[in-house]
């Protein structure tokens, strides 16, 4: 089959490589129908997430036509289409129990690579190296399931491909990064990212009663997606992000700020995000999280920052001082996925939200390695990429 492969920073290729097959009970081997570039393959592409090897498949947000089924795949039958959440949980263990499907104790198999970086291992992910169980992606031809018995959802006949999707990842992200907020009646949420997961989230927001929504970006088509959702857009290179969100709020902060950037943000955001790419650069740190830092002092006394960034590593320079003193909550996690799936797809089918809007290029997997250079780079108004194989 087809796939996009991983060969090294900023090299990545489509290519053959062998068809997955049953190797459980539990699994299901999907035809792929369609597949997306995250922009958190994006950290995979520029180098920032170790324990990645040479002919690793990429992609985990997919969705396709089930073409087989192991005994105990649950009640998946040959033809469904469901789309496949990007967390692989068991279903069984104390967090699936718990509805905590990103923290499952069983599907890692790289588990003491895991526990020697973060203490603790999470969940095995499709397409993330092998610090995440080393799992083929999605962004191939076909994909093999693991615990297809708990992952994947059934798509109403009614719902196209790309308003399914984004089930599979950046909807539930992006809401998860707004219900983390607790957003009560005339709160105003501050989001760093209008990027996919950015763009969930502004509307996640919106959703749950936010009265207004302050998005931070500076790029021209980004902020024009956001101001149609009913955003309040600042451009970090012609304004200051502090004093603009002191401004908007009469000097008290944001109710709640996201962090739906990560580790990557605009060198030029600051002089702190130089300092951060230069330390990066030469080996002498992880991350560059100047939006976590801004996020954080430009909070309000007791509000929440919600983290929904990749960061893989250990942060310099946080103010915790800032935190700690003016009583902020935090909230962060990979997102369980299979514990909003059911009702984010009633909100589609009730018309709540489309999440194909955020789509502006749609390509083979042929084009995928063009495409990720296109992503990454912000050219040619790219947003989001749909491949079909």
């Amino acid at each position: 089959m087809k796939a996009l492969v991983w060969h090294g920073k900023s090299d990545i290729r489509c290519e053959s490589v062998r068809d997955p097959i049953l190797e459980n009970s539990r699994d299901a081997i999907i035809r792929v129908t369609a597949c997306a570039i995250c922009g958190s393959d994006l950290h995979i592409f520029d180098g920032m997430i170790p324990e990645m090897h040479r002919g690793d498949v990429l992609g985990h947000e997919t969705m396709g036509e089930v073409m087989e089924v192991g005994k105990n795949a649950g009640d998946l039958k040959v033809g469904d289409r469901v789309v496949v959440p990007f967390t692989i949980a068991c279903g069984e263990c104390f967090f699936c129990m718990k509805g905590f499907y990103s923290g499952c104790e069983r599907t890692n198999p790289d588990h003491a690579k895991a526990e020697q970086l973060w203490g603790h291992s999470p969940a095995g992910l499709f397409g993330y190296s092998h610090l995440l169980g080393g799992y083929a992606g999605g962004q191939a031809e076909y994909l093999r399931v693991p615990y297809a018995d708990v992952g994947p959802i059934k798509v109403p006949d009614q719902l196209t491909d790309e308003q399914a999707l984004f089930l599979s990842d950046i909807f539930p992200t992006g809401y998860m990064a707004a219900e983390f907020c607790n957003i009560q009646p005339g709160q105003t949420i501050a989001i760093w990212g209008c990027g996919p997961v950015g763009q969930m989230a502004i509307r996640s927001a919106f959703l749950l009663g936010a009265e207004r929504v302050l998005a931070v970006d500076t790029i021209p088509e980004r902020l024009a997606l956001a101001r149609d959702a009913g955003a309040q857009t600042i451009d970090f290179k012609t304004e200051n992000v502090y004093e603009r969100i002191q401004d908007l709020t009469g000097g008290r902060g944001a109710d709640a700020c996201i962090d739906a950037v990560g580790t990557e943000p605009d060198t030029w955001s600051g002089i702190d995000a130089v300092v951060d790419r230069i330390k990066t650069a030469t080996f002498l740190g992880t991350d560059r999280p100047h939006v976590l830092r801004q996020a954080i002092m430009c909070c309000r006394n007791f509000g929440t920052v919600s983290i929904v960034g990749v960061y893989g590593g250990l942060l310099d320079k946080i103010p915790m001082g800032s935190a700690i003193n003016r009583g902020l909550t935090f909230r962060m996690g990979q997102t369980p996925v299979q514990h909003y799936l059911p009702m984010l797809m009633d909100r589609i089918v009730k018309g709540d939200i489309d999440p194909s809007f955020v789509i502006t290029h749609r390509a083979t997997l042929e084009d995928g390695p063009e495409l990720y250079k296109t992503f990454r780079d912000k050219r040619d108004g790219c947003i989001k990429v749909v491949m079909k194989p």
